[in-house]
């Protein structure tokens, strides 16, 4: 349904650096790099951006979810965001609230977003 998302950040090359480490174990990578934008995809068009806070005072956090393969890249993308000092929200784990399989990591990036990886495969 939604082609692309992009967020805003109060530094662009801050925010890049975190998501280069938290979306590498899923394949994605850095497809357009501006100066004040940082396109980021695993299919050769970029699905999620990164940009320079242009409207309002201040950045309101949004949540964002990534999917991964398999609960392996889900704790892979998690371990890579710990690496990078981030703030964690809640470990890999089951959440059967939402269905039985649902296996997701929840963490800060630098601008205070709730980001998420997860899986819908079992184990």
């Amino acid at each position: 349904m939604l082609d692309h998302v992009g967020i805003q950040c109060r530094d662009v090359a801050a925010s890049a650096l975190f998501y280069d480490a938290f979306l590498a174990p899923i394949g994605a990578v850095r497809i357009l790099d501006y100066e004040v934008a940082i396109g980021f995809g695993n299919d050769g068009k970029p699905d999620f951006w990164v940009g320079l806070l242009a409207e309002g005072d201040e950045n309101r956090p949004i949540h964002v979810a990534f999917t991964a393969p398999d609960r392996a890249h889900v704790r892979a993308c998690f371990d890579a965001a710990v690496a990078h000092g981030t703030e964690v929200l809640h470990e890999p784990r089951v959440f059967p609230e939402y269905h039985p399989n649902y296996y997701g990591a929840f963490v800060r990036d630098p601008d205070g977003n709730n980001v998420e990886v997860c899986s819908h495969l079992p184990e």
